[in-house]
């Protein structure tokens, strides 16, 4: 089996489905969320850079600030955990410079990739994104960049599959994706 990549919004189901999956395929499964500073500080990261970012510019300067090193993340992360099930941080599928969205790009060309969206609709995904976000957080500068990433063309640019998860459970979602997967094999 080759890498699978869970990508989307937050809140989108990335780590639950990602995890329900690795269990149903027996698989080894990597968050990104548990791996990327690591990653990062290869890179020169700080996190006495973004604690500054964070009180002078608020989040979305400390979004700003992770970009360069969300690429080679997903770089790395793709390299050294290969034929894993991975859920990546919402913002590193997302990337506005073009170096970055072409190493994302190359990274992910051999892997499956999925996008998990509430709903074919953009406004009711985010309306449903939003809803689910506000559990977490009420940041309007988090909400807002949620809506950012529901919207964002690299998401389903780089995605081979889009699943659609409203009113899914997340086993739901898992056999779902567990289905094409084993239809991908049988067609390789």
């Amino acid at each position: 089996m080759s890498s699978v990549v869970m990508i989307g919004p937050i809140c989108s189901g990335k780590s639950t489905v990602s995890a329900l999956l690795a269990d149903m395929l027996q698989s080894p499964r990597c968050c990104m969320d548990s791996i990327r500073f690591s990653y990062y500080k290869e890179l020169g990261f700080s996190e006495e850079k973004q604690e500054h970012i964070r009180k002078k510019e608020g989040f979305p300067g400390v979004y700003q600030y992770w970009k360069p090193f969300e690429a080679h993340a997903v770089k790395r992360a793709l390299e050294d955990f290969p034929d894993h099930i991975h859920d990546f941080g919402a913002g590193h599928s997302v990337q506005e410079e073009q170096g970055s969205a072409s190493v994302v790009k190359k990274a992910l060309h051999a892997a499956e990739v999925f996008l998990l969206l509430p709903s074919p609709d953009i406004e009711k995904s985010k309306n449903i994104l939003r809803q689910q976000l506000l559990h977490r957080t009420h940041n309007p500068a988090v909400l807002d960049i949620n809506d950012y990433f529901a919207e964002h063309g690299m998401n389903r640019e780089l995605a081979d599959h889009i699943i659609y998860t409203d009113n899914k459970s997340a086993q739901t979602v898992g056999i779902e994706i567990k289905k094409i997967l084993q239809e991908s094999a049988r067609h390789a």
